[in-house]
């Protein structure tokens, strides 16, 4: 896996404590450097179950189930996974499950892969076009605040909300190591 040049922990340590203020209590996740810390810190509370997934749409439904039982959750997963939850994102709005979604994003600042820059370029667009409320901060400091934010207004009016984390946030990849 890449390392990420700066950046990495603070906003990180920042979001986990806004996720478990929310109570939190499941994770989902596909592994990524840009939610490395966010996925060590989740596995590392006891109240927190942190599920690694094969793909994200498994994480859309996880989370649906988790919600029907009881308990909030939270998928963490790279924009070039929004493709994959399209359809399942259909049965949250039908549903009103409440979504919570941090996306770190690719294909933007700083990208050194060509393949991510046309979903890294369309995740905003195709989330609202499927309903779904959509922050993007552009700062560290807007960051807990847009999370704060989505995670009440997800669980308070049952409704699916995404908080899109600039690579500018997350720093640069550096597959050079």
């Amino acid at each position: 896996m890449p390392s990420l040049m700066n950046k990495e922990s603070g906003w990180s340590d920042e979001v986990f404590s806004v996720l478990q203020n929310m109570g939190i209590r499941q994770v989902a996740y596909v592994p990524d450097a840009g939610h490395a810390r966010i996925i060590e810190l989740c596995q590392s509370d006891s109240h927190m179950r942190a599920v690694s997934l094969t793909t994200e749409e498994e994480g859309v439904a996880l989370l649906a189930g988790a919600w029907l039982g009881g308990e909030r959750g939270v998928l963490l997963m790279q924009s070039s996974g929004v493709g994959n939850c399209i359809n399942m994102l259909a049965m949250i709005q039908e549903c009103r499950i409440p979504f919570l979604t941090l996306i770190a994003m690719r294909g933007e600042w700083g990208e050194f892969n060509p393949w991510q820059v046309p979903m890294g370029q369309a995740t905003g667009g195709l989330l609202r076009d499927m309903g779904v409320i959509v922050y993007r901060p552009d700062t560290t400091e807007q960051l807990m605040g847009a999370v704060n934010a989505a995670a009440q207004l997800a669980f308070a009016a049952n409704r699916a909300v995404a908080v899109l984390i600039s690579q500018q946030i997350i720093g640069f990849k550096n597959w050079q190591k």
